[in-house]
């Protein structure tokens, strides 16, 4: 930018977890979406900065009673997969508030099946795979597709289990399109089941075999009956390679995915962009994770009397019903655990509704940016851009929490924050998409509104977003940890 300082940029100070002007989140962000391709890994991550911002781990199968402190900074983890971090006001009483922001941190992606192992075809070995939500799609073909996610390992000598991440450094995989010259090409719908198996290796040993035998040999890896045994033994050695394991049979489980291995990276003219996979929904979570680490390290909260509470979970985009989605009891159970560790007489129904009332969650997922060729979707008023800032969206039949008093509130954490808001609603002859917002409002009785950052080509395998707009997403999320105490003042 030149020498006269935008709305943007104004203000801000570029020091340690405390808030950074937009275009220092760019690189940073990028980095993220590279190099933590799966949900495990991902809130791998977030557990490795808070904890060396001094945030404190909690564990679900332990009192927490005696560990919460106002003043203290906590998190806590769900089958790896799900976390909500807090900050706890110095000045916090039980049955005060909380200002808390919720996004997913899944996405698109194909698992490996239960035993993925399949038979060679005319030389090529397959890996047997199911879509999670809408991967698979067009956008999935003829994409390096690298493989990832965590490992059950039993220690021999012990008896014990556990869990180790793994992400191999190369493309393992691909799912290859027909070419137009066979006639029906790509053209139309395609099995998924069929025609969308991804090849991940040859074995041409079939035309040098002389045995009349055609029965699927799987050559075991493990022994017979060991996990291993249902996997393919070229993928198996590569994993257990990667994870310096010797015996394959002390593998007894794992949770593979496909990923695009393509690098989230800037583009544009001006690098006014950010072309990346998995945009959908760890664009909001990274951020709003980042704005919780900036106001912890600001001198502005360490009076406050709420908490401030970031929550990221898994299986948004497959309905969030499993224990780690958003309709699980995570965050209820999480909020009634604070307020009864606080409360003088323990856990009460009157405490736990006094908590909710004075509560306001913002429910942060990716929303549609406008698409200059397709304008006529749209509606006129409602055409979100890039680089411009947070998109509160709304939706007539209640697949949005948006109302009047919560637009009306975040509104003026934009003012007080110096951020700007846009707005999207979907047309009426079009299909709403939904968020964890109302679930969570429902679930908890919390005022909510649902607002995200917009981005082009939801659901491909590669999407778009602003360069600026992690940033601009920090500086807003930020702004509401920051300023709900005091702008909630004005709506009592």
């Amino acid at each position: 930018m030149g020498g006269k300082r935008s709305l943007i940029t104004k203000g801000l100070v570029l020091q340690d977890n405390t808030l950074k002007i937009p275009e220092a989140y760019t690189q940073p962000f990028c980095d993220f979406l590279t190099e933590n391709p799966t949900v495990f890994h991902t809130v791998a991550y977030f557990e490795t900065k808070l904890e060396k911002a001094g945030f404190t781990r909690l564990s679900e199968r332990k009192t927490w009673n005696k560990d919460l402190v106002a003043g203290g900074k906590y998190f806590v983890s769900r089958n790896g997969s799900s976390l909500i971090a807090f900050i706890v006001g110095k000045s916090y009483e039980s049955g005060n508030g909380l200002a808390m922001i919720a996004g997913h941190v899944d996405a698109l992606t194909a698992k490996l099946k239960p035993v993925s192992n399949k038979k060679t075809s005319a030389g090529y070995i397959q890996l047997g795979v199911a879509p999670y939500a809408g991967a698979l799609n067009s956008t999935w073909w003829d994409r390096d597709l690298g493989i990832g996610g965590r490992v059950l390992v039993k220690d021999s000598e012990t008896g014990k289990i556990t869990t180790k991440l793994v992400k191999l450094g190369w493309p393992i995989a691909r799912i290859p399109t027909l070419a137009p010259h066979f006639g029906v090409g790509m053209n139309g719908q395609n099995n998924a089941e069929t025609q969308a198996v991804p090849i991940i290796g040859l074995d041409n040993s079939d035309l040098y075999d002389t045995s009349t035998n055609e029965e699927f040999k799987n050559m075991t890896l493990g022994g017979e009956g060991a996990f291993t045994a249902t996997q393919p033994p070229k993928l198996v050695r590569a994993i257990a390679g990667e994870l310096s394991i010797q015996d394959y049979s002390s593998i007894i489980n794992w949770e593979l995915e496909l990923y695009d291995t393509q690098p989230a990276q800037t583009g544009g003219l001006d690098k006014e962009f950010i072309f990346a996979g998995r945009i959908d929904d760890k664009l909001c979570s990274w951020s709003a994770m980042e704005a919780l680490l900036a106001s912890s390290a600001s001198s502005d909260s360490e009076d406050s009397s709420i908490i401030k509470l970031v929550s990221v979970f898994d299986d948004e985009e497959i309905g969030s019903l499993l224990r780690q989605g958003a309709r699980g009891n995570f965050l209820p159970s999480t909020v009634e655990r604070i307020a009864e560790s606080f409360s003088s007489n323990g856990s009460s129904s009157n405490i736990l509704s006094q908590t909710y009332a004075n509560s306001f969650l913002v429910s942060a997922d990716v929303t549609h940016a406008v698409n200059p060729n397709f304008l006529g979707s749209y509606l006129e008023g409602h055409a979100p851009r890039l680089n411009v800032g947070l998109v509160v969206a709304a939706d007539s039949n209640g697949h949005m929490t948006t109302d009047s008093v919560s637009t009306a509130l975040l509104t003026r954490v934009a003012e007080k924050s110096n951020s700007k808001l846009q707005l999207f609603m979907i047309r009426n002859d079009s299909r709403s998409g939904g968020t964890v917002g109302p679930m969570l409002s429902s679930a908890m009785g919390v005022r909510a509104i649902d607002a995200g950052i917009p981005q082009l080509s939801m659901h491909s395998i590669r999407a778009t977003t602003g360069s600026l707009d992690p940033g601009l997403g920090v500086k807003i999320f930020k702004g509401f940890l920051d300023h709900f105490e005091t702008v909630d003042k004005e709506f009592e």
